[in-house]
């Protein structure tokens, strides 16, 4: 991999095979993921976000072409977020966060005072005794993050991760991301939106990408400084950026 990369990919394609038909569902796409630097994803639905991130984390393989993520330990060093959060129902708030460490064999105590510091970090130290079907969504996405987390991935994936919670909520937890983010030495992410407003938020950059099979429509540097506040929202350069994204990904959506 070049020096500053985290992921590498280069003529990229996913083709799904069916006993009726296959199906193209991904590229050829090319793109370089810099070292702590925060890549959103947008598109129409069945472009392949998921596909792709899928493949960084190495669910998926490609069936062409070539996809470099850095390793740590001989695995990909990466930590994924799924939207329908993904926490074991029957671990409690602090298990569940300590799940990754507990898994690459971290002490007990050392892994008890991390899964703490996160759950402080996400605001979930007043819910470390409580099981998941106690909490809300938003909650519960909450988990889901500081578990992520909690070994210290350099690479952290989100797959859609707010788009079961409400508007309100959306918003909150965006804006919580952001702080924890620029607060955490701006570790690698990748994250899948179809919110253009959160992909503005919160990105470096935004991949723009075609309906099936997805391609790389635009790489769109975001052109506000950091740290960001929430208030960008509001100001006119904000809404004047969103609308020049959704420009680009109109005939793409009507289309799909």
């Amino acid at each position: 991999m070049r020096s500053g990369n985290a992921v590498e990919a280069r003529a990229v394609e996913r083709v799904f095979h069916s006993r009726k038909r296959d199906i193209h569902a991904l590229g050829p796409v090319d793109l370089d993921v810099r070292d702590g630097e925060f890549v959103c994803v947008v598109g129409p639905s069945g472009c392949g976000k998921s596909t792709l991130l899928r493949m960084i984390a190495g669910l998926v393989t490609p069936s062409a072409g070539e996809l470099r993520v850095r390793v740590k330990d001989g695995r990909p060093d990466a930590a994924m977020v799924f939207q329908d959060y993904s926490i074991f129902p029957w671990k409690t708030v602090l298990a569940n966060i300590r799940l990754g460490l507990d898994l690459a064999k971290v002490e007990r105590r050392e892994a008890d005072r991390l899964a703490r510091s996160w759950a402080a970090k996400t605001g979930l130290s007043d819910f470390l005794d409580a099981y998941p079907a106690s909490l809300s969504g938003g909650m519960r996405q909450r988990v889901a993050i500081a578990r992520a987390l909690a070994p210290n991935p350099q690479i952290l994936l989100m797959d859609e991760p707010f788009a079961a919670l409400d508007a309100q909520l959306r918003q909150v937890l965006q804006d919580e991301l952001l702080e924890v983010w620029q607060a955490d030495g701006r570790r690698t992410v990748v994250l899948v939106t179809h919110s253009l407003e959160e992909a503005a938020l919160l990105g470096d950059r935004i991949l723009v990408m075609s309906n099936r099979p997805g391609r790389l429509l635009a790489d769109q540097e975001v052109p506000f400084e950091r740290p960001r506040r929430p208030e960008l929202r509001a100001t006119p350069e904000f809404v004047a950026f969103r609308e020049q994204l959704w420009h680009l990904l109109r005939d793409e959506v009507r289309s799909a």
